[in-house]
Parts: structure tokens; sequence; C-alpha cells
């Protein structure tokens, strides 16, 4: 990931037309005590997309790691030769009181990552880096296509939106040293280059969203 990155590739969605962009017109709808839901989501390099989804209200937690294939290959060396099914995943935990699944969405396609770019996102190529949603029931797939669709009615984008979606298996967690990667390594090359410029896009862009920071 880190030699593929230094080279000065911006990370986001460059080519969408924001202006453009609609609330979802279908969301999940849940009983007002609801306890917290899940939502495991790949968009290329998930230090990246933890570091986005991690500073939202109504996220109580988010946790690198890998989706979409077998247990005995989900570490970093395995996934990362390209040699695994897996992508590189996030699970977002999040309280739909606060932010719905639609909302999550809205900021995953926008912000978190580029959806028109097949297996790879900017320079970081191979399937691992694959667009997909790795779907919890047939709910969480429904609003999936019928977002994906509005999105391409709308033509926010000017190529195909890629985004596979895929039934969620099961989600491995990984390494340690690869948890809130962005929060305890700002001065990362990578993390500078690649991961920061989203930060602040989503803190512009959605600054109603974004928790105030700590101590404030």
């Amino acid at each position: 990931m880190i030699l593929m990155c230094l080279a000065g590739w911006a990370c986001g969605s460059g080519s969408a037309d924001l202006k453009r962009v609609p609330e979802p017109a279908a969301d999940l709808v849940l009983p007002a005590d609801t306890g917290p839901q899940e939502v495991v989501l790949a968009g290329g390099c998930f230090w990246c997309t933890e570091a986005v989804f991690e500073q939202l209200v109504g996220v109580s937690r988010v946790e690198s790691g890998y989706a979409g294939g077998a247990r005995d290959t989900a570490d970093y060396s395995k996934v990362s030769s390209g040699a695994t099914q897996h992508a590189e995943a996030i699970r977002v935990i999040y309280d739909p009181a606060k932010i719905s699944y639609g909302q999550i969405l809205k900021i995953f396609f926008t912000v978190a990552h580029d959806p028109t770019q097949l297996d790879r996102q900017g320079p970081d190529t191979g399937r691992q880096y694959r667009s997909a949603v790795f779907y919890a029931g047939d709910e969480q797939k429904r609003i999936t296509k019928a977002y994906i669709r509005q999105l391409e009615d709308a033509r926010v984008f000017d190529s195909p939106i890629v985004t596979t979606l895929e039934p969620l298996e099961d989600f491995y967690p990984a390494e340690a040293y690869h948890q809130d990667y962005v929060r305890l390594n700002p001065n990362q090359p990578y993390v500078r280059q690649q991961a920061l410029p989203k930060v602040e896009k989503v803190r512009k862009l959605y600054a109603d969203r974004v928790k105030p920071p700590p101590g404030s």
C-alpha cells in the first residue's frame, strides 16, 4: 500500500459532481429503541475509509479489516499480495437514531472513495482495493441498489459506478497496528498525501455531521 501510494495521487472521488448528489430516497426504517447497527464497506485503503467514518456523529466505532474471503488467509501480507478474495474493508458501528444507513452510503460514495474505479483506488491496484458494499440482509442490499441507481440517474459521476454488492459472510479484523492508523500516525507520508485530504473533505462537505474536536 505505502510504496504504491507515495506518488502524490489524490484520494477521493474527484470525478463526482457533488452539486448533483441526491439524498437517499430509500433508507432503513428502524424502531426508536433499536440498538447499534453495523455496515461493512470497502473502498480502497482501509486507513483512509476508517479515518472518514470515525469522525462522524453517531458512529461509535470503526474497525479496519478484511471481507470477502476465507478466515485462514485474512492477514495483511496475504491480502496485499492479491492472491485472496478479500477486500480491505471497514466495519462501521453506528447509532441509527443519529445517522442512518442511507447517510452512511451517501458519504461512502461521495467522499470516502471513488466508486467508478474498478479494482483500484488511485494508484492502489488489485481486487483487494475494490469498491464493495458487503450487505447484511435484504434491506441493506435493496437500499444500496436503490441509492446507486439514484446516483446514476442524477449523473453524479462521469463514469459508471462499479461498486459490487456482496453478501457479508464474515468480517475479519485487521492487525492491531492498522487500527486508528490515521489518528495515531498523522505525519506518516501516505497519511498526509492520501488520507488527510479525505478527512478534510468530509469536514467541509458534511460539517453538520462531524463530531466536535475533543475538549470543545
